[in-house]
């Protein structure tokens, strides 16, 4: 056993743990962060993915001390922080996505880091990106229209600096 620091979604952790345990149970069974999902244990479905440090992970095949002094970032974590969705989220239910959803988290984690590097991807970089996320029920095209959907409405916010318009001057005079 070994102890483990490390944040998850915003919140230091330290944890007494196997530190080969797969990162996933300790997720699951230790920090109760049941969104991650398993699915093959072998980091071939993409269902386990995480972020550590921001770069998408496969959380089945990871050690636990893989994370010691990292930032990890779960599904339960990707929310903007007064509680709403995270744009991905909101796009993939207003294009009806999921089906079953089991494979959902895993795709959402693969697209927001997606967006995160590449703000503006093409079909092509979406499906390079998503590659390694598998869907038991195809829906694939819904998947790629939701982060097209989701790269416009993180286009769309305006986090303009006002002075940087002049805009500031007009209302001191």
């Amino acid at each position: 056993m070994v102890l483990l620091e490390f944040t998850v979604n915003g919140v230091p952790h330290r944890v007494d743990t196997d530190p080969e345990q797969p990162l996933l149970w300790l997720l699951r069974e230790q920090l109760q962060l049941t969104g991650t999902k398993f699915g093959c244990g072998m980091g071939l479905c993409g269902a386990c993915t995480v972020h550590i440090d921001g770069a998408p992970m496969r959380s089945c095949t990871l050690p636990a001390v893989a994370a010691q002094g990292r930032v990890v970032t779960t599904i339960e974590g990707i929310g903007v922080a007064n509680g709403e969705l995270h744009p991905v989220q909101s796009a993939w239910l207003l294009m009806n996505v999921p089906q079953c959803g089991y494979c959902q988290s895993g795709q959402v984690m693969s697209a927001v880091a997606l967006l995160n590097s590449n703000p503006k991807p093409s079909d092509d970089d979406i499906d390079n990106a998503m590659s390694g996320n598998l869907c038991r029920c195809g829906t694939y095209p819904r998947i790629r229209a939701a982060i097209h959907l989701a790269a416009s409405e993180i286009q769309a916010v305006s986090y303009y600096d006002p002075r940087e318009q002049g805009l500031d001057q007009e209302r001191s005079s």
